[in-house]
């Protein structure tokens, strides 16, 4: 069954990958924070499977059940993460883009070795380096990676980022690019409604997409 949004979301995701002369495309996750499972179902029935969602309590009300009627659905955090809230997001999700600071790394740790679950991780990096932004901060990045994995034992596989809603997004994805390059990690996490098609160009594996697949969120 079709969606319009996502049907013309996923057309725009093909159009900028040929653009930017890619042979792959991007992971479109779908960022399913503040609907219903009744808005979200549609999505999941014409073939969507990635999902992303802000808060942990929030998709722990929708997403067990609609995991259980669509097999096979994976489910990122994409949302700052507490380290009271570690044991719930390894239980729910698959993958969590916003690893950011020590306690949560090792919080992390602890609970997956707790439920032996190994779980795919991204290092949030404040690129536009915002008070009220989570993530840290470019220079910081290398280090930080290296920490996760060396004292944590944790598999980093990619950085995350969110420009400053009043730039220019390009160099924010340039620098998140480089910065995946000096850390020895291979994915980009970047790109929401208003600029995926950049951060295409800018070579991101995974783009996070909500309100031009849904709709304006009430």
């Amino acid at each position: 069954m079709a969606h319009s949004g996502l049907e013309k979301v996923k057309e725009r995701v093909a159009a900028s990958a040929a653009k930017a002369e890619r042979s792959d495309v991007p992971e479109l996750i779908a960022v399913s924070k503040t609907f219903d499972a009744d808005a979200i179902r549609p999505v999941l029935e014409a073939g969507q499977r990635v999902f992303g969602e802000n808060r942990v309590q929030e998709a722990q009300g929708k997403w067990p059940d609609l995991c259980v009627e669509f097999p096979g659905a994976e489910l990122h955090l994409i949302g700052p993460l507490q380290s009271n809230k570690a044991s719930d997001a390894v239980a729910l999700f698959d993958v969590i883009h916003t690893v950011d600071r020590e306690k949560i790394a090792k919080a992390l740790a602890t609970e997956m070795g707790k439920q032996g679950r190994m779980m795919r991780l991204f290092v949030q990096v404040n690129t536009g380096e915002e008070e009220q932004k989570a993530g840290i901060g470019p220079p910081e990045v290398v280090e930080f990676v290296e920490r996760c994995r060396s004292v944590h034992g944790l598999e980093i596989e990619g950085l995350m980022c969110i420009p400053p809603v009043d730039e220019n997004p390009g160099p924010h994805f340039a620098l998140l690019r480089k910065l995946a390059r000096e850390s020895s990690v291979e994915k980009l996490s970047m790109g929401m409604s208003g600029d995926f098609e950049t951060a295409i160009a800018f070579d991101a594996t995974h783009i996070r997409v909500g309100s031009a697949i849904f709709g304006v969120r009430g």
